[in-house]
């Protein structure tokens, strides 16, 4: 806690003068909701007529505003919702709860009042994109299964690993340099189908949001990106039933009140059912009978309102994926299941009109297994990562233009990085050691969001973090062959290793005028995990490990600048974004490495990585057509001691060009349709040059790290929705969804490998490269229901 004394003293002065300075103004504050459920309306604005300052509903829809005693019009807008005016006569501190109708269900007797979109101009965050559910619910999608980070990848500095892949590469980072959060709970692989879709459920989400340059200091832990996704809460006037019927999965999901307009609850769930629809077809006879897969998941939440100044929140998310092979005629058979757990335990309170608090515990738990046999051999692997955290962040609006954040919390990780185990008839093979690694992570963070005047505004902080490897432990001292000399034993809770460090984060933004701003930005991010692969995809097999005595924290540097210009009353909205990045103790396994029982550290190399590029977005906000188009040009380098003999190499995340265009057209009441074209240049891999034989076994003499280029990745997608409107309204509102994923049936390659014929000794063998492509032309149709 002595590293933390600092930041509180610094907190407490701040928090102090602030208050001294608004002794005589008046404060309003309450929810922003949405009108047909009760749901808060996360992001909001709330602005006042004939001036440029305002503010916004935080994460759970709360809102406070101080101003001078007089008259005033207020103006609340979201998108996605009719904006709202009210004219209030301010004579003492007022709680006053707006509720917005969504533009689907605009009753006759709802005043819709303009209200520009200029949030990307007016903010001071960089990089931050909000995704409504109906934008990522109209984007086609792979088998009919809406996927919020398939759409994530779309945009600009973001890109995905490959045909499918639903792992996110933002700016060069990898896929564990993302934070990525459902209802503050750490979610460690967001794949199911070994990373073809992701594990959130659209029909349990509210709100996605995506942050990829500027991190404000309420984010911690990764040096990447924040995906923060928060799950519905509920409906508390009505039960309401919807679900989807598609090509491999159905899903349904079932909210409504417990208690009217005071406690609620949501639960959905999701399965696919290739396996089942599969079973009859497989004869009992086939060498590959009781083979399969499927994945599914649950999401559920619960919440109660004590008192317009005391919510609780309760949420859980649970799912697994289940992959089962058998081969009788090599008597081989494997089961392969993993998934993620989490729950959430929140508890808002308001202390007063300025004042905001939010206190969670979460636990969260990814696990991995593969268990294999062929004839009497038996192998086991198991990989896991379990955490518990308790944090409180608290909102405080001292002034009008001012905005602070602060708080701290606490995590308490469990690493099973790798162990694996087996039998061979009689004889039982286990590690000597289990790896298994603890360690304490804590932070504490202030930071401001600061409106000086018309044209600028500033959001600075600074975050404090600490990482402890604690016992029990066992290292070992070994030789340069590896043979072990000596150890140390460290008990339980004993202290290893201790990291930590300040991390200054500042961004700003500068009005040239209504439409126009320019932005910068500058990060210092510190991540105590790493997720080590020995692939070029995410799979569950890459295992996650903590700083140790022996693995250092990522260190990572951001420096960002940008132009933000719209056009035509905010109907268009531009933007071009420059970064340069650094990465420190970046990890990679060493030339030659195979999997086996020992600790995964000690087959570890250790380098750096910089990436640098720039972005250019076009939006079209508004009309009946809308879309925008993403263009990134970025490089991406690593450089280890170890590998490549030194020299910088590619990243196997660096693409030099991507592309993306979407597009949404409203026809009518009945008919949208969608289109989603795709442009990247291809992946970053190593190949084989030379081959030759060494006592008569073919041997391949690989290139330099990350020579040699894919061919260019490109797609097109397209879909479109038809929403019958009968002639009395009923109850039942359905909606059928046809789509087409790779309409042109493009070969994208998901890699190559070389196959072999011929016999070497007789001088007939023949070595050619072969591409593997998964995905042809996919149709679907989904049919959507709600009730």
């Amino acid at each position: 806690m002595y590293y933390f004394k600092p930041v509180i003293s610094l907190l407490i002065c701040i928090v102090t003068v602030f208050a001294a300075t608004a002794q005589e103004k008046f404060t309003i504050s309450g929810y922003v909701k949405d009108s047909t459920s009760n749901e808060t309306i996360i992001g909001a604005t709330i602005s006042v007529k004939g001036r440029s300052k305002g503010i916004s509903s935080n994460q759970y829809g709360f809102y406070s505003i101080t101003l001078d005693k007089g008259s005033y019009t207020l103006s609340v807008s979201h998108v996605g919702f009719v904006a709202k005016e009210i004219e209030l006569d301010l004579k003492s501190n007022t709680q006053l709860n707006f509720d917005l109708a969504p533009r689907i269900s605009i009753a006759q007797e709802v005043i819709i009042y303009s209200k520009k979109r200029d949030l990307n101009v007016k903010s001071a965050q960089m990089g931050k994109f909000e995704l409504s559910m109906n934008q990522i619910k109209s984007i086609p999608a792979l088998a009919g299964e809406v996927d919020p980070i398939k759409v994530l990848q779309l945009l600009p500095g973001v890109r995905n690993a490959g045909e499918g892949n639903s792992g996110l590469y933002v700016r060069g980072g990898g896929p564990d340099q993302n934070l990525i959060l459902l209802d503050d709970a750490v979610v460690y692989n967001p794949g199911h189908l070994f990373g073809f879709f992701s594990v959130f459920n659209s029909d349990a989400l509210k709100n996605v949001s995506l942050i990829k340059g500027g991190m404000p200091a309420n984010y911690g832990g990764r040096i990447s990106s924040v995906v923060d996704i928060a799950m519905k809460e509920g409906n508390n006037k009505k039960f309401q039933v919807e679900g989807g019927i598609g090509t491999i999965s159905s899903r349904v999901s079932i909210q409504g009140p417990v208690v009217k307009e005071k406690a609620s609850f949501i639960v959905s769930a999701r399965r696919t059912y290739v396996d089942i629809l599969a079973k009859p077809f497989i004869k009992k006879e086939s060498a590959f009978y009781g083979s399969g897969y499927y994945f599914y998941d649950l999401n559920t939440k619960f919440n109660y309102k004590f008192s317009e100044k005391d919510r609780l929140y309760a949420s859980g998310y649970f799912g697994r994926d289940v992959f089962t092979f058998n081969n009788k005629e090599r008597s081989f058979g494997a089961r392969i299941p993993w998934g993620n757990s989490t729950g959430t335990v929140r508890w808002n309170h308001v202390f007063n009109s300025k004042l905001f608090a939010n206190t969670s515990l979460v636990w969260n738990d990814y696990q991995f297994a593969f268990g294999g046999t062929q004839s009497d051999f038996e192998i086991n692997l198991n990989s896991a990562i379990r955490d518990v955290s308790a944090k409180i962040d608290f909102d405080y609006y001292p002034i009008s233009g001012h905005q602070l954040k602060y708080g701290i919390n606490y995590t308490y990780h469990k690493f099973n990085p790798q162990t694996a185990s087996g039998k061979s008839g009689d004889i039982t093979f286990e590690p000597q050691t289990v790896n298994n690694k603890f360690a304490h992570e804590m932070a504490a963070y202030i930071m401001d969001d600061w409106e000086v005047n018309d044209a600028l505004k500033i959001n600075y902080g600074i975050r404090y973090t600490s990482f402890q490897q604690v016992g029990p432990y066992k290292l070992f001292v070994k030789d340069p062959d590896g043979n072990k000399l000596d150890s140390t034993v460290f008990g339980r809770n004993d202290k290893i290793k201790t990291y930590g460090g300040f991390e200054p984060r500042v961004t700003f933004r500068y009005a040239l005028d209504d439409e126009t701003s320019l932005k910068g930005a500058v990060t210092r991010n510190l991540q105590f995990i790493h997720l080590v692969s020995n692939s070029g995809t995410t799979l569950p097999t890459d295992i996650w490990v903590p700083s140790t005595y022996r693995v250092k924290p990522q260190i990572g540097w951001q420096y960002a600048a940008g132009f933000f210009k719209n056009f035509k009353d905010n109907m268009w909205e531009t933007s071009v974004e420059v970064y340069y990045k650094t990465m420190q103790n970046q990890i990679e396994y060493k030339e030659g490495y195979t999997p086996g029982i020992g600790d995964p550290e000690e087959s570890f190399v250790f380098g750096k990585g910089w990436s640098y590029g720039a972005e250019f977005y076009v939006n079209k906000a508004r009309g009946k057509f809308t879309g925008w188009i993403g263009y990134t040009l970025s490089w991406t380098w690593r450089r280890f001691p170890q590998l490549n003999d030194g020299d910088k190499y590619p990243g196997r995340y660096d693409r030099r060009h991507d592309l993306s265009v979407v597009t949404n057209y409203q026809q009518n009441k009945k008919w949208k349709y969608s289109a989603v074209f795709v442009f990247g240049t291809g992946n970053a891999f190593t190949l084989p040059e030379r081959f030759f034989l060494v006592d008569g076994v073919l041997t391949q003499q690989y290139s330099r790290i990350n020579q040699y280029r894919l061919p260019a990745y490109h797609r097109l997608d397209f879909s479109a929705t038809l929403t019958p409107q009968p002639k009395k309204v009923r109850k039942l509102r359905t909606e059928w969804v046809f789509s087409v994923y790779n309409a042109y049936s493009r070969q994208n390659p998901y890699f190559i490998y070389y196959d072999q014929k011929g016999n070497p000794l007789q001088g007939t063998l023949e070595v050619e490269a072969r591409q593997v492509s998964l995905f042809p032309i996919i149709p679907s149709v989904t049919l959507n229901f709600k009730l």
